[in-house]
């Protein structure tokens, strides 16, 4: 199918300055090349890192950015050589929209680990283009980086999946923690944590969600299903599940101590980093020595992986706690996250905006 013969523009809500507040801002789109996917966005969610970003809190910041990496939308129109999308489908756009095809990573099937990868906002396209995210009426996005959502789940359900959930998953696949009956915790009850429960438990393992406060203890326990819950300045609770755990996903986006948690793992435990810190952590080497423990870290995760893992929540029925709003809330919902008052995940309802119609 050609390109559309009109200018292309569409309008998105962009970070200006280190503030990180988003307002209106209408911007061109490329026209849809051979391998070009245009879609129309219907929702985006919100996650830690969009905040990082809209902020500088990286130190790597470009304006205007239109943040939004958690992308579900509706198929327009299609390139000359794509062939497993068509207009009218509902795909998924993650944290990425390139890569360099020709690395170890990229033939490997792990693109999220190319170097030379190119982010789905604050980026710059190989044509020197700026890339800017889901905040927006639309997009066109590589068909390398579209994903089908599967028949029947609900465009907002999938939003969150699409980064918290593949953050989760991915991990758990890669490093060989996918049998029935580990013994898991999950670090950080927010966006990404409560889909750790609710993944890790759906493959069959004991779950310990562990906080720093017990105010979602009941939620932990009873609404997501987790099978304990530790309060990380419990000294008592704590001892008590030394070494008990087979691998802990820590989602914690802020710094904090990692002994506590290495102390909860044992032989052969791992402590994956999912968070996105920007002040260096610090340990103690014999909390690894002496039980052979692992710190190790994982991003996102692969287009198939990411295909895998929504087939997998379908299968299971597995569905993000989520609180819809509409894009002009978008500035009070970035707020909120913050402060950690949402559960779990932010959907702003793109579709709903009345500025890009």
């Amino acid at each position: 199918m050609g390109s559309l013969e009109t200018e292309r523009k569409t309008t998105g809500w962009a970070a200006r300055d280190p503030s990180g507040f988003l307002s209106p801002y209408t911007y061109s789109l490329r026209y849809t090349g051979p391998e070009d996917v245009f879609i129309k966005v219907i929702c985006c969610g919100i996650c830690h890192t969009d905040i990082h970003q809209a902020k500088n809190d990286l130190g790597m910041s470009n304006y205007p950015m239109v943040p939004g990496h958690e992308v579900v939308g509706e198929v327009v129109e299609v390139g000359s050589d794509v062939a497993k999308f068509a207009a009218g489908e509902i795909v998924g756009v993650g944290l990425l929209v390139g890569c360099c095809r020709n690395c170890r990573p990229c033939d490997t099937d792990r693109e999220q680990y190319c170097a030379k990868k190119i982010y789905s906002y604050n980026d710059v396209y190989t044509d020197g283009n700026p890339t800017q995210g889901g905040f927006a009426g639309s997009m066109v996005v590589d068909q390398k980086f579209v994903v089908k959502i599967p028949d029947g789940m609900a465009p907002e359900q999938a939003a969150p999946l699409l980064c918290a959930g593949i953050t989760v998953y991915s991990p758990l696949n890669h490093f060989g923690l996918t049998a029935s009956g580990l013994r898991g915790g999950v670090l950080g009850l927010g966006g990404v944590g409560h889909m750790g429960v609710k993944i890790a438990k759906a493959m069959g393992h004991h779950v310990t969600v562990i906080s720093s406060s017990d105010k979602k203890k009941v939620e932990a326990l009873e609404h997501l299903g987790a099978d304990e819950y530790l309060v990380s300045s419990d000294a008592e609770g704590m001892q008590k599940a030394a070494e008990s755990l087979d691998y802990i996903i820590d989602t914690v986006p802020v710094s904090h101590p990692l002994e506590p948690y290495l102390s909860l793992l044992g032989f052969d435990g791992k402590l994956i980093l999912t968070g996105v810190i920007n002040t260096p952590l610090q340990f103690l080497t014999p909390m690894v020595l002496l039980g052979r423990k692992e710190i190790t870290g994982s991003f996102i995760g692969s287009m198939k992986e990411t295909e895998e893992m929504l087939a997998f929540c379908k299968e299971k029925d597995l569905k993000s706690m989520i609180e819809v709003v509409k894009m002009d809330y978008i500035n009070t919902a970035m707020a909120r996250v913050e402060k950690n008052d949402v559960r779990y995940r932010f959907v702003v309802d793109v579709a709903g905006n009345k500025i890009d119609q």
